[in-house]
């Protein structure tokens, strides 16, 4: 998810303006109701989101990728205080066109002053328009191999209490041509850590179950994050879910037969938006 705010001219003043009426322009209204309370906006959970930054038209104008800092009322604006982030790089409205279908950009949106949210990942678009390096961990080491459309892979606790979650969610998956290999099904390498590198890195989507607060499963969701992947979150209870991905839609479940065939349904209408 990101923000897009087309504005006046984009530099590293770190500061800019947008009319009021034009937050959540060419925003969907599920979106738009996710992010308000009342008659207000969450500021605070948008902040969470990169925000591409743009000048109005569609040819060498500069668009930057920020970091907003705060967001203040001022009479009819509202005034956003953000960091542009230097470590990437410097994008044109003609790079941003190239990707327009991808990014679920309006014509218009190019034109218009506006602020908006969209249910995209940013990163993984840009990573595939080869407008960002991919990133080179020192922990291991990447896989090479290259993604499988069909490999969806899970990340769950060690645990057999989960083997029910995962047979019921694998049965709705693989009727409809998928192939699921969950972290502790493989044994390829030495290292474990390795094989679920590989996993995730060869996957088209990751499921990650948030249940019980394990370390190693938000662990390799934050690694799923990074590498752009999707990522599905799922979670018995909302209070299992790490404050920092709350922001973030997830699937909750009850752990029996109904509530397991209900979540499969739920994964399976999920998996086919994003492939």
């Amino acid at each position: 998810m990101f923000n897009l705010i087309v504005s006046g001219r984009v530099n590293d003043d770190r500061r800019g303006f947008i009319f009021a009426e034009r937050v959540f322009g060419y925003t969907s209204k599920d979106l738009e109701s996710q992010f308000t309370k009342g008659d207000l906006i969450d500021f605070d959970s948008l902040m969470r989101f990169p925000a591409l930054l743009m000048e109005e038209g569609r040819s060498n104008e500069i668009a930057r990728i920020a970091w907003i800092s705060r967001v203040t009322r001022k009479g009819a604006d509202f005034q956003i205080d953000y960091t542009i982030d230097s470590d990437l790089p410097k994008l044109t409205n003609a790079d941003i066109e190239e990707m327009q279908t991808e990014l679920d950009m309006h014509d218009w949106e190019f034109g218009t002053n506006h602020w908006a949210v969209k249910d995209v990942d940013l990163f993984e678009i840009l990573l595939k328009r080869a407008k960002l390096d991919q990133p080179k961990p020192s922990v291991f080491q990447l896989s090479a191999k290259p993604i499988d459309p069909k490999l969806i892979s899970f990340m769950m606790p060690f645990d057999g209490s989960f083997n029910s979650v995962y047979q019921g969610i694998k049965a709705v998956l693989e009727a409809d041509g998928f192939t699921c290999r969950r972290a502790d099904d493989m044994w390829v390498h030495a290292h474990v850590m390795t094989d679920i590198i590989e996993l995730i890195c060869t996957s088209v989507v990751v499921i990650c179950d948030l249940s019980r607060k394990n370390p190693n499963v938000f662990y390799e969701a934050g690694i799923a994050h990074t590498l752009g992947k999707q990522v599905i979150l799922i979670s018995q209870s909302h209070d299992d879910v790490p404050f920092d991905l709350r922001p973030i839609r997830y699937l909750s479940y009850l752990n029996n037969g109904e509530g397991i065939q209900k979540l499969a349904e739920e994964v399976m209408a999920r998996v086919r938006s994003i492939t």
